[in-house]
């Protein structure tokens, strides 16, 4: 996205201050967050940022005006980012794009709206990105790789060449998917998992020979 557009952050835990800090050093003005969760805390303002109110804060203003911050982190189970996302986009509000000046990304890389893409990460040639998902610090994602919506890389993780992820994948810290993997929607790869066979829709792998567990 272009330097020094405004933004505003929703959410205020953890991934959103990581999120902060990667909009600042992409260049873009964080002008105010939203987060319900605060309402009725007496709070003014977070991290330096003002505080809007709730979403519902949003109403108040054009959506031209300032782009979005998906500060909402992914856990296995939890829909709450795409579920925000995918309402707020529905009225006209557009999310911000951003990789960190100390990731890389291939120039023929494809990345929805939304796409966070970490400090260290790296997203090789050919790969294809689809919105709200994040590529957390460190992470690999190789040539030709296939990744869905609402995906989460955790930190550390590594995907091998022509991998593909359906959608609202969570892929855990440290895991290894080697290449060709096909993981199905919902499906949860373990932390530090090597997955050497594909993984079925909703199923949970831990890793080296294939194991899965029905959820």
């Amino acid at each position: 996205m272009t330097p020094n557009k405004h933004a505003i952050l929703l959410g205020s835990g953890g991934h959103a201050r990581v999120v902060l800090h990667l909009a600042r050093a992409c260049g873009v003005q964080v002008v105010g967050l939203c987060d319900p969760g605060l309402l009725g805390k007496g709070v003014t303002s977070w991290e330096g940022v003002p505080f809007l109110g709730g979403d519902d804060a949003l109403s108040e203003r054009a959506s031209g005006t300032a782009v979005l911050l998906n500060g909402l982190g992914i856990l296995p189970g939890n829909e709450a980012r795409a579920q925000v996302q995918t309402r707020l986009s529905a009225a006209g509000w557009r999310f911000a794009t951003l990789i960190h000046p100390a990731a890389w990304a291939a120039e023929d890389a494809m990345m929805g709206e939304g796409v966070q893409i970490m400090a260290g990460a790296i997203v090789q040639p050919g790969c294809q990105i689809a919105e709200g998902t994040i590529v957390n610090t460190r992470a690999s994602v190789d040539h030709d790789a296939r990744i869905g919506r609402f995906c989460h890389i955790a930190p550390g993780a590594t995907l091998c060449g022509d991998v593909t992820l359906d959608h609202h994948v969570f892929v855990g810290a440290g895991a290894t998917l080697v290449q060709g993997i096909h993981v199905g929607h919902g499906a949860i790869i373990a932390a530090g998992a090597v997955v050497v066979h594909d993984v079925a829709k909703d199923d949970t792998s831990f890793g080296r020979f294939g194991m899965r567990t029905k959820q």
